[in-house]
C-alpha cells in the first residue's frame, strides 16, 4: 500500500516532517492513486467534527443533508464528481460527543452492517475533553487499546475494507488551553501507533493544521480550537483526498 512514491507521497512527507516526535508514522503515507471500484461504499465515522450537523433522519447514501456540512460532505461531493460513473455510496455516521467506547457500542449497526469498501475514522478529542470536564475517566492506554481493538475487530469482520485512520487534532485557541497538554499529544501518539502497527492509511490532520497556522491564526481554521471552520473543513478534505489518493 505504501511502496509507490508519487506527488501524494511528497505531500505526506512534507507534513510528516512537522510531526512532534518519532512516534508518529512517517508514512503519513499517501497511497498510490486509486480507481474506486464501482459501487464502493465510503463510510465516515467519528464525533462532532465528522457529524458536522448532519440530519440523523437522512441516513441514505449521497444525501447532502445526511452528510452534514463538514469534511465528509466536501470529500463526498468531490468523489461523486470525479468518479461520476462509479455509483459510489458515501455515508456519514459521525455522532457529536462520541468517544471510542461510544463507537464500539454502535459499531455493528453503524459500520459492520454497512459493509464499507473504505472506512475513515476520526476519534479522540472527546476522550480527553470529556475527561477534562469530569464526565469521563478514560486514560491514554484506554484510548489506545480501545481504538486498536475496535479496528482489529473491524479488519477481522471486513478483511477487504480499506481503513483510513485520521490524526486527532486541536488548535491552541478557544476551549483548548494548557490543561490539554501534554496528554493530548500522547493520545495522538497512541493513534499513530495503532495506524503504524496495523499498517493503516494515516491522515496527519494535526500536522496539517500546525502548518496552516503559519499562514493564518488558529481561529481561521477552528474558532473554538476543536471544531473546524469552513476553511478548516476544506483543508481537511483536500488533505484527506491527497493522502488517501482517491
Amino acid at each position: 500500500m505504501f511502496s509507490r512514491m508519487d506527488r501524494r507521497t511528497a505531500l505526506a512527507g512534507s507534513l510528516a516532517t512537522l510531526a512532534a516526535g518519532a512516534a508518529f508514522p512517517r508514512t503519513a503515507s499517501a497511497a498510490a492513486p486509486t480507481d474506486l471500484p464501482k459501487g464502493s461504499v465510503i463510510l465516515f465515522q467519528g464525533d462532532s467534527i465528522t457529524d458536522a450537523g448532519r440530519a440523523r433522519d437522512r441516513g441514505g447514501a449521497n444525501d447532502p443533508r445526511g452528510l452534514g456540512n463538514g469534511y465528509p460532505f466536501l470529500i463526498g461531493a468531490g468523489l461523486l464528481r470525479d468518479h461520476a460513473g462509479a455509483n459510489l455510496q458515501v455515508l456519514n455516521r459521525g455522532i457529536s460527543g462520541h468517544k471510542v467506547p461510544d463507537l464500539r457500542a454502535r459499531w455493528q449497526a453503524d459500520c459492520i452492517d454497512l459493509q464499507p469498501t473504505m472506512l475513515s475514522v476520526l476519534i479522540g478529542v472527546n476522550d480527553i475533553w470529556h475527561k477534562l470536564g469530569g464526565r469521563y475517566d478514560g486514560s491514554v492506554t484506554d484510548y489506545e487499546e480501545g481504538l486498536a481493538a475496535l479496528l482489529q475487530e473491524t479488519r477481522a469482520a471486513l478483511p477487504e475494507t480499506r481503513i483510513v485512520l485520521c490524526e486527532p487534532f486541536v488548535l491552541r485557541c478557544g476551549a483548548v488551553d494548557a490543561r490539554w497538554f501534554p496528554e493530548f499529544d500522547r493520545r495522538r501518539e497512541a493513534a499513530a501507533r495503532v495506524a503504524k502497527t496495523m499498517t493503516l492509511d494515516w491522515v496527519p490532520f494535526q500536522t496539517m493544521f500546525d502548518q496552516a497556522v503559519e499562514r493564518a491564526e488558529p481561529q481561521v481554521w477552528a474558532a473554538d480550537g476543536v471544531h473546524p471552520t469552513l476553511a478548516g473543513h476544506a483543508l481537511m478534505a483536500k488533505t484527506w483526498r491527497e493522502v488517501v489518493g482517491v
